[in-house]
């Protein structure tokens, strides 16, 4: 996965879909889906901390809404809710081929944790 746009509060990442990324059927796996989802998210929580300050995810929650093909998935993630102890942050993953509109395949709803970072 690759970082395209980070930014307070948000990030989008982009990840090249290989063979190893599919299921049996050819889709890209929920997997993938989910650790992208779940990665960015914490990447656009972490935009936030202060110093000594790091995010552990706490919950998710992902809807699948279609099949995901494509050259590219692409995920957009921001905070919705910044927090002392909790963030909440939600991440769209996007299918992407050339010439081919863009596609939402899944969404999440990310809980994180927000903590000291251990000495």
């Amino acid at each position: 996965m690759q970082a395209e746009h980070v930014a307070p509060g948000e990030i989008t990442t982009r990840l090249v879909c290989r063979p190893d990324h599919q299921q049996h059927d050819g889709f890209i796996h929920a997997g993938v889906l989910g650790t992208m989802a779940d990665h960015s998210a914490g990447a656009a929580a972490a935009t936030l901390l202060s110093p000594g300050q790091m995010v552990l995810t706490a919950e998710y929650k992902l809807n699948l809404l279609r099949p995901a093909q494509g050259e590219r998935m692409v995920c957009e993630a921001r905070v919705l809710k910044p927090g002392r102890t909790l963030t909440v942050v939600e991440s769209e993953v996007w299918a992407e081929s050339d010439g081919v509109p863009r596609k939402l395949v899944a969404k999440a709803t990310v809980t994180l944790a927000v903590i000291t970072r251990p000495a």
